[in-house]
């Protein structure tokens, strides 16, 4: 129990890091919060004018989720413990400490914890997304239908009720961290990839 304690608390506090204000400051571009979506996360980032720093940030965002979720495994964690484990570092990233509670979206960090979980979820994930993505050309119409599909392919994979239900919990965090996104897609004001 203490051992599942301690890792819960480290995946938030590791989580709670975000990678896209490190690779800001490192590359000498503005706080990302205080530019374009204002959202920390790899495609505001690409916005600020830094395929590098983009690339840092969705890598760093992507093993936020995948080593604490790879730490509960090695120490043998299954079930609730690693369910809680990888919330934890979903919520960090969402709801970071070290930054007013003032997070991202999540949706490379929650890649990563599915991934850590099982790497066929995390690859047909990923699929989801750039298939989505690529017919709408809109990243967020990729990500909400990725979120959507990342349960079943959890459910149906990985076969764990604790498991299955946290990966839920995730795609309904997504959503409601998306929800200006949804209002902007039935709009039809979403702005497309490859569009300014």
């Amino acid at each position: 129990m203490l051992l599942a304690i301690s890792l819960v608390i480290l995946a938030y506090l590791l989580g709670s890091v975000s990678t896209a204000i490190v690779a800001c400051r490192l590359s000498g571009l503005p706080d990302p919060r205080t530019q374009g979506s204002g959202n920390p996360g790899a495609t505001n980032v690409l916005r600020a004018g830094s395929k590098k720093a983009a690339i840092i940030t969705l890598l760093g965002d992507l093993l936020k989720g995948l080593a604490p979720v790879f730490l509960a495994k090695a120490l043998g964690l299954d079930g609730f413990a690693l369910a809680a484990a990888a919330l934890a570092a979903f919520l960090g990233h969402l709801f970071p400490l070290y930054h007013q509670f003032k997070g991202g979206k999540g949706v490379a960090t929650a890649l990563g914890v599915l991934l850590g979980l099982s790497w066929m979820v995390g690859l047909l994930t990923l699929l989801t997304w750039l298939l989505a993505a690529g017919l709408t050309r809109i990243s967020s119409v990729g990500a909400l239908v990725a979120a959507t599909a990342a349960p079943i392919y959890v459910a149906v994979i990985v076969g764990d009720a604790w498991i299955t239900g946290m990966s839920c919990l995730l795609a309904l965090l997504i959503y409601w961290r998306h929800r200006a996104n949804l209002r902007r897609i039935l709009a039809g004001e979403e702005s497309r990839i490859g569009r300014p």
